[in-house]
């Protein structure tokens, strides 16, 4: 078996590596602990929120790596995205006020509910940003109207129509079988772009206009990796393996208009308090 230095399988290979985190790939929800305190996953998480509200994003699409980069395929550097959304949140103290909420896919963890069966699941910067093992995440802010569009379906009976719960850590964005919490961004933002629901419609679109991110794999690791890892489904693979990612989702969104700014936010070690503009939503 090749080294795992180009394989995102080999990232998710239990017989590789001690019990796994459930914070460590695409979409898992909980977390293991951080390897950053309580208050620089607070001042980070402030970070994020204060970086979006002064570039006026009322949605944007956030992603972390929660796995260490060495152990990423060369392409890959995040392994989590969510949907931000600017809007009335509800404070510890019951007042309303103006905040970003966090729209994620989550798999399941085995406990709660299967780890091949994922969920929608709303929370908070905080949770987002715990799970994180780098110092930045990768941001992408729509256009003002793909922002009004995707906020206008994220707040639709459509939004959870385009979920699919069976989940895989490598879904194939270009096929119906599975997603994962990228494709499923992707699905959302491509039902927004071309504003249909019709999952059909969506999959003929992004073949045609999406390029999705191979993933380097040989034969060995595409036979049993699904052994090891549930989360791994390779049904809807056939020839290269290709899922989405946050770099082939920015691409996507710049070629076709779509895009106001994609970059990446690195970590400051002590962000100022001040005039952070999102209150702390009740948990």
């Amino acid at each position: 078996m090749k080294a795992f230095g180009g394989a995102l399988f080999a990232a998710a290979l239990i017989v590789a590596t001690p019990a796994l985190g459930r914070s460590e790939f695409s979409s898992t929800q909980a977390v293991t602990a951080s390897r950053l305190s309580a208050e620089q996953i607070a001042a980070f998480s402030k970070q994020i929120e204060t970086d979006l509200a002064e570039r006026g994003a009322r949605v944007a699409m956030v992603f972390r790596a929660g796995r260490g980069r060495e152990h990423l395929p060369r392409g890959i550097g995040y392994t989590h995205g969510a949907f931000w959304v600017y809007r009335d949140v509800r404070t510890q103290a019951g007042a309303v006020q103006r905040g970003y909420a966090v729209y994620n896919l989550f798999a399941g963890d085995g406990h709660d509910w299967p780890t091949t069966r994922s969920r929608l699941v709303q929370d908070w910067p905080f949770e987002f940003t715990r799970g994180s093992t780098a110092d930045d995440v990768g941001v992408i802010i729509p256009s003002p109207e793909m922002q009004r569009r995707i906020l206008e379906l994220i707040d639709s009976p459509v939004y959870a129509r385009l979920h699919n719960p069976s989940y895989s850590l490598i879904a194939n964005p270009w096929r119906d079988e599975h997603q994962n919490c990228v494709s499923f961004m992707l699905d959302v933002v491509a039902a927004a772009a071309w504003q249909t629901s019709d999952p059909a419609q969506i999959q003929a679109d992004l073949r045609a206009h999406y390029k999705p991110t191979v993933v380097q794999a040989n034969m060995v690791m595409r036979l049993f990796a699904p052994l090891a890892d549930k989360r791994i489904q390779t049904d809807d693979q056939s020839g290269e393996i290709v899922t989405a990612a946050y770099e082939s989702l920015a691409t996507f969104m710049r070629d076709n208009g779509l895009l106001a700014a994609a970059y990446v936010l690195p970590r400051t070690p002590d962000p100022p308090s001040a005039g952070n503009p999102a209150a702390v939503p009740a948990r």
